[in-house]
């Protein structure tokens, strides 16, 4: 269940079934800020927002959506610029590239007057944005951690292939280390794999090279996931080990509904969380209640008994 005010359940109620709280009064821009679809999870992202604007724009007709994708922190960081600048947008629904190189852009963003909402990759300083909608990614970590450590009954070695530098990423390690904590699980070592195929591809032929036993991977996020399974079948290394990833990727969810033995399991991490900002934001101007605070989505564990209820086969992710 997300952490949510109840108001706010209340209004992202309201705006998923298509329900306008209130007509606008005024004629309203939103910019909303993602990256490119660099790899699977974005290109999830880039999906769902190209459709939440369909159909936002459609109901409310006072509101205009215009969506811009970066390749890089630096890119993202003019394309705001050009937000405020040539857009003269009222609203911003902005998903970080990466967390560090965006606070002071969105901070500048919010200097100007307009109603920031954070997406998934938190910023480094706390209170520059007016709502924040992410998944749980402590809870992610924890998740990933506990089916590792009972899987493994508290001991064994393991790799690690971290996402990005970001917050996010951090939460998730943290929470992680936390659910192995007190056992005989031992890191073998902890890499950063930037939500990327080849890059976990590339990370996980370095481990299987240095360490003869894996008892179970983290790869944290299912592209990375995608690059491990290949890494580790190419050195014939199935039998001696299982992988963890995370996001709800389609082709993962399909090898857990499958019964595959590399990968048991998945913890959930939607990319839809972009409409669910968008739908938000939204619900600042046309209802008569605040959306303020932060709207969090659960992480629930994705396995072959329950997978069916998380796979979206006409889905690009």
């Amino acid at each position: 269940m997300p952490r949510i005010k109840q108001s706010l359940l209340a209004l992202a109620v309201s705006a998923a079934v298509g329900v306008p709280a209130a007509a606008t009064a005024q004629e309203i821009t939103i910019g909303v800020s993602i990256p490119a679809a660099t790899h699977g999870w974005t290109g999830g992202v880039n999906f769902h927002a190209e459709q939440a604007k369909e159909r936002l724009e459609a109901l409310y007709p006072d509101i205009e959506i215009t969506i811009s994708t970066a390749g890089d922190p630096g890119e993202q960081a003019n394309d705001l610029e050009d937000l405020v600048s040539q857009r003269d947008i009222d609203a911003l629904v902005v998903l970080p590239f990466e967390s560090g190189p965006l606070t002071d852009p969105v901070r500048r963003v919010k200097e100007e007057g307009v109603f920031v909402t954070v997406v998934d990759r938190g910023l480094d300083q706390e209170g520059i944005e007016d709502l924040y909608v992410a998944g749980n990614n402590h809870e992610l970590g924890r998740v990933s951690g506990e089916y590792i450590r009972e899987r493994l009954d508290g001991e064994g070695e393991i790799v690690v292939l971290r996402g990005i530098p970001t917050v996010i990423d951090d939460e998730r390690v943290q929470g992680f280390q936390e659910a192995i904590e007190g056992s005989d699980i031992e890191i073998l070592d902890m890499q950063h794999a930037n939500w990327n195929r080849d890059d976990g591809f590339e990370v996980m032929q370095d481990f299987l090279a240095r360490f003869d036993d894996i008892d179970a991977v983290w790869a944290q996020d299912d592209d990375i996931a995608l690059g491990v399974i290949e890494a580790v079948r190419q050195a014939e290394r199935e039998d001696e080990l299982f992988i963890v990833g995370g996001a709800g990727m389609k082709d993962i969810i399909e090898r857990v509904m499958e019964g595959d033995d590399l990968v048991p399991v998945d913890v959930l991490y939607p990319p839809a969380m972009i409409a669910t900002a968008m739908d938000l934001t939204v619900q600042h101007y046309v209802s008569n209640g605040p959306v303020v605070g932060e709207y969090i989505l659960g992480s629930p564990l994705i396995t072959q008994e329950n997978a069916e209820e998380y796979y979206y086969p006409d889905s690009p992710f």
